[in-house]
């Protein structure tokens, strides 16, 4: 009976464990189908807005790339929702069955111990048993004996009637699995059709795009050159900031000698004096916290999709041709908010002719930059909060959308945003 108890407890804690990984990977699958559901839904109302313009754009046919990868990830995502369903109705078959098989074994000894139970039935006959013991010792094992008879017969019934509502839970969820298979094989043949309608306008834009490549290859030469004196305009912003930074700091007072440190030897060896670098508090605070939000801070606009990535990057429509990108860019409404991704000092503000203007906010070590904004609403020396903001972006005359490049730097190294921002 101990044997029994022991294998339904095993059978019951493996079917919750099974339950529970499960369960687990089908959430992680859903939150990630959420994003790309919400992905797809940004990327489509950014492409209706360009509708209205009678000539593809390059930054069109870049959004339309992008919903193709997102729709080709969801597709994905499908996939493995499918794969891990069909898995759970596996299980799920193979637990009915191990349940059915030890169900059909305790009804069997349920009968014989109702058998048992019959035969010994009269109280006359239970008397006579325990009486016709040769000592009173062996009477009262007697009366323990069908004491515990009983007592097994009572928890083989609590134990038949536990399995058969394992059963029913099972088959019950079994059901649900099925219903939402169906439902995501449905999701999966709806989102084809659409795949296959973006890739015809992918093909079309193309097509179009290719008819014009002198004119393409004339401005990507300028939004080089432009890029290239963003570029020079950001560094020597920062490389300023951080001198002034380090002549504000104290140095090591007149008078005072450096310590001189030992060789292996044990032998003093001279030092060149140098000015103890001194750092503020609030200063360190800010980088730490900066560093522990990596992946974790907002979009520096509320929806977006990014149209050219940190980097390298291969021209959409001409083989053979790169743009290097310092920062991302990103495509968003036309004239759009944009926000501090965190909480810092607005140390520049940079006109650059032909590209707007760029705000530079240090957050200790790190600084963010926002580029081609029209309105700034902060000053240089400006304390700002996470989200709050700091102007709105540029209008390109005859643009549907509005583009911000985003950087963020430790000191004057860029780093890829796409790693800081939420994923």
């Amino acid at each position: 009976m101990r044997n029994v108890n022991k294998y339904t407890l095993l059978l019951v804690t493996l079917c919750f464990a099974a339950s529970l990984s499960a369960q687990s990977n089908t959430e992680k699958l859903k939150r990630e189908q959420e994003k790309l559901e919400k992905n797809i839904s940004n990327t489509k109302n950014l492409l209706e807005k360009t509708k209205t313009n009678a000539e593809i754009t390059l930054n069109e046919l870049k959004l339309i790339d992008n919903q193709v990868k997102f729709r080709e990830e969801l597709l994905q995502n499908f996939d493995n929702q499918i794969r891990g369903t069909e898995l759970k109705i596996e299980q799920k078959n193979n637990q009915i069955n191990e349940l059915e098989t030890k169900l059909a074994s305790l009804k069997e000894q349920y009968r014989k111990l109702v058998i048992y139970a019959y035969k010994k039935r009269s109280k006359q006959g239970q008397m006579m048993f325990i009486f016709s013991s040769s000592s009173y010792y062996e009477a009262l094992k007697r009366k323990k004996y069908l004491e515990k008879i009983a007592e097994i017969q009572r928890k083989q019934k609590l134990i038949i009637q536990q399995h058969r509502k394992l059963i029913a839970k099972e088959k019950g969820e079994l059901v649900e699995e099925k219903s939402y298979k169906e439902t995501i094989a449905d999701q999966k043949r709806r989102e084809k059709e659409e795949i296959l309608k973006d890739k015809e306008e992918q093909s079309k834009a193309l097509t179009k795009l290719k008819q014009e490549e002198g004119k393409l290859l004339a401005a990507i030469k300028k939004d080089e050159a432009r890029k290239a004196e963003i570029k020079r305009k950001i560094d020597k912003a920062i490389q300023d900031e951080i001198a002034r930074q380090e002549k504000s700091k104290p140095k090591t007072p007149k008078g005072t000698k450096p310590k001189t440190p030992k060789t292996s030897s044990g032998e003093t060896k001279p030092k060149t004096e140098e000015p103890v670098k001194f750092i503020e508090p609030k200063e360190v605070e800010l980088n730490t916290n900066f560093e522990t939000n990596k992946g974790k801070l907002p979009w520096p606009v509320a929806t977006g999709s990014i149209t050219e990535k940190f980097g390298k990057n291969p021209h959409p429509s001409i083989p053979n041709i790169f743009t290097n990108n310092n920062g991302v860019d990103i495509s968003t409404n036309k004239g759009a908010s944009v926000r501090a991704v965190f909480e810092g000092e607005v140390t520049s503000i940079i006109n650059i002719l032909g590209a707007g203007k760029t705000v530079i906010i240090r957050h200790g070590n790190y600084r963010t930059v926002y580029s081609n904004l029209q309105d700034v609403y902060v000053s240089t020396g400006s304390k700002v909060s996470t989200k709050q903001a700091i102007g709105s972006l540029l209008v390109q005359e005859g643009a549907a959308l509005s583009v911000l490049h985003f950087e963020v730097r430790q000191d004057i190294n860029v780093m890829n945003p796409s790693l800081w921002i939420t994923r």
